[in-house]
C-alpha cells in the first residue's frame, strides 16, 4: 500500500490568445531588470500602476551632487510614521557626502550609513519592486544605478490580538490568531522558544501573490509528511488565494467525503501543541485560521481545555461529548426505526404515551422529523449570519415559537419537537464546527435508511461510514487511528486522557523521527521521610 495516494486531476481549461499574449507581457516586464536611468524605471512602473489611485511617489536630490532619489510606496499599507521620520528626515539630512551620479557605491552608502532601518535588502529587478511595494515596503531608486533598496516599513492597520470566538474555553491561554501572517508566527515563537522551530516561505496565487508559512519543529516532524505537504503546495497554481480553506481543499487526500481530513484552529496554544506532538501547521497571510496536518478523526472531538483541567475531569467530559456526537448522528434515525418498525422494543407504557402524542398527526414520524429538522437548521443558519443581536432573538424566539405553533396546529407531535431539540443541543456539544457539519448532513442519510429498512438500515449506514473513516487517509496517516490501527500507547489520549505524567510518547504515526516527549516524563513528588530529631 502507497504511503501517499495521488488522484488525477482535471485539465485546466485553455485561455484565451488575449489572455496569453497579457500573461506573456506582464511575465516580461516583471522580469526585466532595473534600469540605470531614474526616470526609465519610473514611467515603467507609471505604466503598471495606471489608474492606481494608491501608487505613491517622491522624488529627492541628496548630496553634494544632488542626485537623484525615487521612493516608490502604496498608501495605506506602509507605516507613514517611518517614511517621514526615518528615511525622508535621514535623506534630506544629506548634505556633506560625497555621492555622485556616476558613483557606483552610492546604494551600499545609503543602506549602510545613512538609513536608520533595520530590514533592508538589494533588489534588482521590476518584479521584486511591485512585490516589495505591495507588500507594504518603501523601494528606494537611486540615479545611475541598476540596483534599488527594500525598505521594509509594513504598517496597515490590523485587528488587535483577542480571544477566539470559535474555540472559547473556560481555562486557558485567551489570545487568539489575527490576520496578520507576522503577528501569528510571533504569537507560536512564544510558546516554542527553541531555533529548531522552522518557518518556510511560499507565495500562492498569480493575481493575490498570498504569502504562505510552513511551521514544524526540525527533529520532530516526519520527514515524509512533511516533503509531502511542501510538495503539495507548490503544485497549488491558482489565480488567488484569500483564506486557508482554498490550500485546505488543494491539498487533501480525499476531495469527496464528507469528513474534514485537515483541522484548522485560532487559538496559537492549539498549533503550538500539534507542532510539539510532530504535526505541521500552515499559517496563511489574511486569515486566522491555521491549517494543522496530518490530522486524525479524534482531534475533531478534542478540545484544548482538556488539557488544562485534571485528568479526570477532561475524561468525564469527553465520554459526554462522544455521547453527544451519538445523539446528534442518530437519535432522529433511531426514533424513525422505532416507531415506525421495532415498536416492540419499547415498553407499553412509552409506547401507549407516544401513540397518544402523535394522535391526530397528519403526517408519517419520517415527514415530522424532517420538517422539524429544516427548520431548526435554518433557524441556525439564519443566527449566524444575522447580526448578533437579531441572530440570537430569532434563533431562540424563533424556534420556542414555531415550535409551539406546530404542536398547538397538530401539524407535528410534541415528542418530535422534544427529540430535534435534544439532537440540536447535542450536535453544539461537537468541539469543531466542520466535523458537527459532517454529522449533520449525515443525519439525514440515516433519517433516510431508518425510514426505509429500520435498524437494520442505521446499521448498514453505520457499516459504511465505519469502513469510509477506516480507509481514508491524512498525508498517509490513518484517519481512524489509534483505533485502526490499533496502538495501546496512543490510546492513552482517546476517550480518556490520562494524566500528564502517564502519556511518555508522542503519537507513533505522526513523530516517527522522536516518539520521546521529554515534557511527559513519569514522576511522582516522595513526601520527604520524618526527621528524627522532631520526633
Amino acid at each position: 500500500m502507497r504511503l501517499f495516494r495521488s488522484r488525477k486531476r482535471k485539465k485546466a481549461p485553455k485561455p484565451e490568445l488575449s489572455q496569453v499574449f497579457t500573461a506573456e507581457t506582464d511575465a516580461k516586464k516583471e522580469n526585466a531588470p532595473l534600469n540605470n536611468s531614474l526616470a526609465e524605471n519610473l514611467n515603467t512602473l507609471q505604466s503598471m500602476f495606471a489608474n492606481c489611485t494608491d501608487f505613491a511617489y517622491r522624488e529627492l536630490k541628496i548630496g553634494l551632487e544632488l542626485v537623484p532619489v525615487l521612493l516608490l510606496y502604496v498608501n495605506g499599507i506602509t507605516d507613514e510614521q517611518t517614511v517621514n521620520q526615518d528615511i525622508l528626515k535621514s535623506l534630506v539630512n544629506i548634505r556633506c557626502s560625497n555621492l555622485e551620479i556616476s558613483g557606483s557605491n552610492n546604494l551600499e552608502m545609503i543602506k549602510n550609513v545613512f538609513l536608520e532601518i533595520g530590514n533592508i535588502t538589494e533588489i534588482s529587478t521590476i518584479g521584486e519592486v511591485t512585490d516589495a511595494i505591495l507588500t507594504g515596503s518603501v523601494v528606494l531608486l537611486l540615479e545611475g544605478t541598476a540596483r534599488a533598496l527594500q525598505i521594509g516599513t509594513k504598517g496597515f492597520v490590523g485587528r488587535p490580538i483577542s480571544e477566539s470566538v470559535t474555540e472559547g474555553v473556560v481555562r486557558g491561554p485567551r489570545e487568539g490568531f489575527t490576520e496578520s501572517l507576522r503577528t501569528n508566527t510571533a504569537l507560536l515563537r512564544r510558546k516554542i522558544k527553541t531555533p529548531n522551530l522552522k518557518l518556510e516561505k511560499f507565495v500562492l496565487g498569480r493575481v493575490t501573490k498570498t504569502e504562505v508559512n510552513i511551521a514544524y519543529i526540525e527533529g520532530i516532524s516526519n520527514i515524509k509528511v512533511l516533503n509531502e505537504v511542501k510538495k503539495r503546495i507548490s503544485l497549488i497554481d491558482v489565480d488567488s488565494v484569500l483564506e486557508s480553506a482554498y490550500i485546505e481543499e488543494m491539498i487533501e487526500d480525499e476531495p469527496f467525503t464528507l469528513f474534514p481530513q485537515i483541522d484548522h484552529s485560532e487559538r496559537p496554544d492549539k498549533v503550538a501543541a500539534g507542532i510539539l506532538q510532530g504535526q505541521v501547521a500552515i499559517f496563511t497571510d489574511g486569515t486566522p485560521f491555521v491549517l494543522i496536518v496530518p490530522t486524525m478523526m479524534i482531534q475533531f472531538l478534542q478540545s484544548s481545555e482538556d488539557y488544562y483541567d485534571r485528568s479526570i475531569y477532561a475524561t468525564s467530559v469527553r465520554a459526554v461529548r462522544f455521547l453527544f456526537l451519538n445523539l446528534a448522528l442518530l437519535l432522529p434515525a433511531l426514533y424513525i426505526a422505532i416507531t415506525t418498525f421495532h415498536r416492540e422494543l419499547l415498553p407499553t407504557p412509552l409506547l401507549i404515551s407516544i401513540t397518544a402524542a402523535r394522535e391526530g398527526a397528519p403526517f408519517p414520524t419520517v415527514i415530522e422529523v424532517l420538517m422539524m429538522e429544516v427548520t431548526f437548521e435554518a433557524l441556525r443558519e439564519a443566527g449566524i449570519r444575522l447580526p448578533k443581536p437579531v441572530g440570537q432573538a430569532v434563533s431562540i424566539v424563533g424556534g420556542l415559537v414555531i415550535g409551539d405553533a406546530a404542536v398547538q396546529a397538530s401539524m407535528v407531535s410534541p415528542i418530535t419537537v422534544i427529540i430535534v431539540a435534544l439532537t440540536g443541543i447535542s450536535s453544539f456539544g461537537v468541539p469543531s464546527y466542520s466535523f458537527a457539519l459532517a454529522i449533520r448532513v449525515l443525519r439525514f442519510g440515516m433519517i433516510f435508511l431508518a425510514s426505509t429498512l429500520g435498524l437494520y438500515g442505521i446499521l448498514l449506514g453505520l457499516l459504511v461510514m465505519q469502513a469510509h473513516l477506516v480507509s481514508l487517509r491524512s498525508f498517509g496517516v490513518p484517519y481512524f487511528a489509534p483505533l485502526a490501527p490499533f496502538n495501546l500507547q496512543d490510546a492513552k489520549d482517546l476517550v480518556m486522557r490520562f494524566p500528564w505524567w502517564a502519556m511518555g510518547e508522542r503519537p507513533r504515526l505522526i513523530a516517527k523521527n522522536n516518539n520521546n516527549n521529554t515534557q511527559r516524563q513519569k514522576f511522582f513528588l516522595k513526601p520527604a521521610p520524618p526527621d528524627e530529631n522532631e520526633q
